[in-house]
C-alpha cells in the first residue's frame, strides 16, 4: 500500500499542470536583455524590432501582431515608432498594459549643431528628446525599476522573484558603470570628442565626461557645407575614428573617415546582449579618443 501511495503521488505531481509563463513584449533587444534578468523563467519576451533595423522606421509585421494579441504586458522605452504603433498595439490586444518605462528620466533635448554655416534642417519637432536612454547603465536601473513593478503587478505571486532579479540586475549595472569609468578614467584632462554617424550616444557620453558629435542632425543627413563643416571640427579635434551602427548607411561616415585620414568602426546600440556591447563600445570609443589625441 506504501508503495502504491507513493506511486500514485509521483504520478499526480508529474500530471500537475506547469505554470503558465507571463508574455511580455518589448520594443527592442536591450530591453530584452533586461526583462529576462528580472523575470527569469517567469515570463517569455517577445521583442517588437529585430536585430540590425532601424527602430526610428520600423513597421512591425502581422505575425508580430498576431503574437502580441497574447501578451499582457507591452513595454515602451520611448523609441520614436513607438509614437505610431503603440495606439495600434492597444487595439490588436486591448487587455495588454503598456509601461512607459522611460516615464520617470529626464530626457536630453535633440540639439542640431551648425557645420560651416550651414544649419541642420530639424525635421522633428521642437523639443524632441533623445529616447537612447538604454545606452547608460545608470537609467537601465531606471527602465528596470519600472519593469519589475509592472511584473508584480500582473503577477503578484512571482513579487519575491521579480523583487531578487531587479536586485541583481542593479547590481550588475552598478558594476558595468564602474567598469566603464575606470576605462576612462586615465584620460587627460580636456574635451573627449568622439564622431558617430547616428546620436545615439548622448546619455553615455555625459555619465562619461565625453563629447558626441553626430554626423547625422535631427535625423537628416548632412549637406555639402555640413560636411565640410564636420571635416574641419574633426580635424580641429584630431578624430581619427567614425563610429557607425549597423542600422545605419556608412557612406557619408566613410566619406568623412577618407577626409581625414581615418577609419570607420561599428559600435552596436540595440545589440542583444546589452553589457557585453556597451563594454566593446566603450573599449572602442576609449581607443578612439587615445588614437585622436595621440595625432594632435
Amino acid at each position: 500500500m506504501k508503495r502504491l501511495s507513493l506511486l500514485l503521488f509521483l504520478v499526480c505531481l508529474c500530471a500537475a499542470p506547469a505554470q503558465a509563463k507571463l508574455l511580455a513584449a518589448v520594443s527592442i533587444a536591450p530591453q530584452a536583455y533586461f526583462l529576462k534578468q528580472i523575470a527569469g523563467d517567469r515570463a517569455d519576451v517577445l521583442v517588437m524590432v529585430p536585430p540590425g533595423v532601424d527602430a526610428h522606421t520600423y513597421e512591425p509585421r502581422p505575425k508580430q501582431l498576431a503574437a502580441l494579441s497574447k501578451a499582457a504586458l507591452y513595454f515602451a522605452v520611448g523609441v520614436d515608432f513607438e509614437s505610431a504603433w503603440l495606439p495600434r498595439f492597444a487595439a490588436v490586444n486591448p487587455k495588454m498594459a503598456i509601461v512607459a518605462t522611460d516615464a520617470g528620466i529626464r530626457k536630453l533635448p535633440m540639439v542640431a549643431h551648425e557645420h560651416g554655416g550651414e544649419a541642420a534642417e530639424p525635421h522633428r519637432e521642437a523639443g524632441e528628446r533623445d529616447p537612447h536612454v538604454w545606452l547608460s547603465p545608470r537609467l537601465a536601473k531606471v527602465l528596470g525599476a519600472a519593469m519589475r513593478d509592472a511584473l508584480v503587478k500582473a503577477d503578484p505571486a512571482g513579487a519575491k522573484d521579480y523583487a531578487a532579479g531587479y536586485d541583481r540586475f542593479a547590481a550588475s549595472c552598478d558594476a558595468l558603470d564602474a567598469d566603464i569609468k575606470k576605462l576612462f578614467a586615465d584620460l587627460p584632462a580636456g574635451k573627449h570628442v568622439f564622431m558617430v554617424f547616428h546620436p545615439a550616444w548622448g546619455y553615455f557620453a555625459r555619465d562619461y565626461g565625453l563629447t558626441q558629435e553626430p554626423i547625422q542632425q535631427l535625423g537628416r543627413e548632412p549637406g555639402p557645407k555640413a560636411m565640410a563643416g564636420l571635416i574641419r571640427e574633426a580635424r580641429k579635434d584630431g578624430v581619427k575614428v567614425i563610429f557607425v551602427e549597423p542600422q545605419f548607411s556608412t557612406s557619408q561616415a566613410a566619406t568623412v573617415a577618407k577626409a581625414i585620414g581615418g577609419t570607420v568602426v561599428a559600435i552596436n546600440p540595440l545589440a542583444a546582449d546589452w553589457p557585453a556591447s556597451l563594454r566593446t563600445a566603450a573599449k572602442a570609443l576609449r581607443q578612439g579618443l587615445v588614437t585622436s589625441r595621440e595625432s594632435k
